[in-house]
């Protein structure tokens, strides 16, 4: 059984568990870590976890909403992390006293009961990796961080059934925002994030039959509304708009089954 939750998305932070439970037990992984050590135990304890619980962290890039506390996390706990050599070196090159392994693009990693196919995205990073995730049954895209969607992209999520997908912005709202306008043009741009339209057009490109839930993820509090994201996708879908989950900012989501 292959299950996710969110546990923040957004700006402030961000951290996704991804579950695998097989006949040989439980696998935790956490997709980012983009939190501080007290929040991300409280927000695990929520979840009916603890941090010892984690089996491995996986950093899609070097942001800080993204990294938060997973050196920390790591040393503290002795999880082994996984990032690219790009993200890492962004981060300063840190001791992770033997728990870092390197992520690359469609290099499998394996943990436990889980696979992870890493992928790059473009982004305004030094190395970006999204992934998927798949317990060999069912299988998790997470695509978020991204300014456009390449064909290597979608090729990396075909089949998925179930999507966490960045809906950062609407465009209006953010030519509308106080945002300088060097901001808007990063976000806006080919390395920024994924606009609403730009990613119901990617669920529009991905969905078939067995794709059950999507989640919309990296909605941007100043530039965007729940409502938006929730009628984009639902119209690529072709489904009511309360289908559509949207991971808060603070308190994600439940957990979801794949």
């Amino acid at each position: 059984m292959l299950r996710f939750r969110s546990l923040g998305s957004g700006s402030s932070g961000n951290a996704t568990l991804v579950e695998a439970r097989s006949g040989t037990g439980v696998t935790r992984i956490l997709v980012d870590c983009g939190l501080g050590i007290r929040a991300l135990e409280r927000r695990l304890a929520i979840a009916g976890l603890a941090m010892s619980e984690l089996d491995a962290v996986f950093i899609t890039h070097e942001h800080s909403d993204h990294v938060g506390c997973a050196h920390a996390l790591a040393l503290r706990q002795r999880i082994p992390v996984w990032m690219s050599h790009g993200t890492w070196t962004a981060r300063g090159s840190q001791d992770y006293d033997g728990l870092l392994n390197i992520a690359s693009h469609a290099a499998v990693i394996d943990v436990g009961a889980l696979q992870i196919h890493p992928f790059a995205v473009p982004h305004d990073a030094r190395e970006p990796l999204q992934l998927t995730c798949t317990d060999g049954n069912r299988r998790l895209g997470v695509l978020t961080d991204l300014g456009h969607v390449p064909v290597n992209v979608l090729q990396s999520l075909e089949g998925c059934h179930a999507l966490l997908l960045e809906c950062n912005h609407e465009p209006d709202l953010l030519a509308a925002s106080a945002y300088p306008p060097f901001l808007k043009r990063r976000v806006g741009g080919d390395h920024g994030h994924l606009a609403n339209a730009q990613a119901a057009a990617v669920l529009q490109s991905l969905r078939h039959d067995q794709l059950g839930q999507v989640v919309a993820a990296h909605l941007s509090r100043k530039n965007n509304r729940p409502d938006l994201a929730r009628n984009a996708l639902a119209g690529a879908l072709g489904c009511p708009s309360g289908a559509i989950l949207v991971a808060d900012a603070t308190e994600g989501t439940g957990w979801i089954s794949v």
